[in-house]
């Protein structure tokens, strides 16, 4: 099986993260991707260069306001007298209802949920080509491969169609399903990261074509706080469509596997065409974020869960960050998904 990663990918290097009011360095560091990719390899799977794939796929999910923010902000920052390095917000609009600011700095605040995804010279392009990773993999799986695995960093569920969050600039694994919905009527994505994916439900809450299930550390005292509760379940015409599974701080894999087995009958009920698997790997029990306590055999389970399904399906890489057992875990994930440790 293929994993789609460009070297681009790892030029966004933050440094800027704002914790419970301390500053500390950022844990999306871009030796994540080495440590990633050794993993995948040990999985057996093969490494390919995504195509640039312009701004079309990423388009179709965010908004053209948004894009041109991304695009424009850091050179504008540049002429703020004393400003950060990087693109920091220091102010955010209490409601979406509002007038859309002129200024650089009030931009910011509206595009940029928290202070966790500052913006250097290197980020757009970064984020484009992580997205192109996603792009290309559901084009691999729509050719006929039955699996793909895009390494996509920076990460993606925590933006929602016009803001960024939570180390989050293009949302790909909402990406990555909106292209397979050019050949497959119906998508499935299934987010296991830590943290709920509250970008891919927003960008899809009132939608009925895309089943949006997560399982992840309950968001009543964890980030992203304000969504991922039981009770959101999708409004409109997407009213049944969104399904949270939140689970208590450290539940462990048996847990984890039977929220799993409840959000896979959600998926069988649906019936997709194919599935995008947004995978975080911080549900590791060492995991830097310390939230639930899956352990490294545990992933090989949840891949084997998710690969009962029998659908064509991308891989999205979503969260886990630097330990040991990085690499390892993922593949552990894979190699219960279908590939070949050794």
């Amino acid at each position: 099986m293929k994993t789609f990663l460009a070297e681009e990918q790892k030029r966004h290097d933050p440094k800027f993260f704002l914790s419970s009011g301390g500053r500390r360095a950022n844990p999306e560091q871009p030796e994540r991707v080495e440590r990633l990719l050794e993993g995948a390899r040990a999985a057996g799977l093969s490494v390919e260069r995504p195509a640039d794939h312009g701004l079309g796929p990423i388009s179709a999910i965010h908004t053209p306001e948004y894009l041109d923010f991304l695009k424009r902000i850091y050179q504008r920052w540049q002429h703020i007298e004393g400003a950060s390095e990087e693109v920091i917000p220091n102010i955010h609009p209490i409601a979406r209802g509002g007038s859309y600011p002129a200024s650089a700095v009030g931009q910011a605040g509206y595009h940029m949920a928290d202070t966790s995804c500052p913006i250097s010279a290197e980020t757009f392009d970064s984020a484009c080509w992580s997205a192109w990773s996603a792009t290309s993999a559901a084009d691999a799986v729509a050719a006929g491969d039955p699996w793909a695995y895009a390494l996509c960093r920076p990460p993606g569920h925590h933006a929602f169609s016009d803001v960024a969050g939570g180390f989050c600039f293009f949302n790909n694994s909402a990406i990555a399903a909106q292209r397979l919905k050019r050949s497959a009527e119906r998508v499935a994505i299934i987010d296991v990261d830590l943290h709920h994916g509250n970008g891919t439900q927003g960008i899809f809450y009132a939608r009925n074509d895309v089943l949006t299930v997560s399982i992840h550390a309950d968001p009543v005292r964890f980030y992203p706080f304000f969504w991922g509760h039981a009770d959101e379940r999708g409004e409109g015409p997407g009213l049944g469509y969104n399904f949270n599974l939140p689970l208590a701080r450290k539940s462990d894999d048996s847990t984890f596997l039977e929220a799993l087995s409840a959000g896979l009958r959600r998926v069988e009920a649906f019936s997709p065409d194919a599935i995008v698997i947004a995978l975080g790997l911080d549900a590791y029990e060492q995991d830097p974020f310390g939230g639930l306590s899956v352990s490294t055999p545990g992933f090989a389970r949840i891949g084997e869960a998710i690969a009962r399904l029998g659908r064509p399906a991308v891989i999205v890489q979503e969260g886990g960050y630097l330990c040991d057992a990085l690499g390892e875990n993922l593949t552990s994930f894979l190699t219960g998904y279908g590939g070949k440790a050794g």
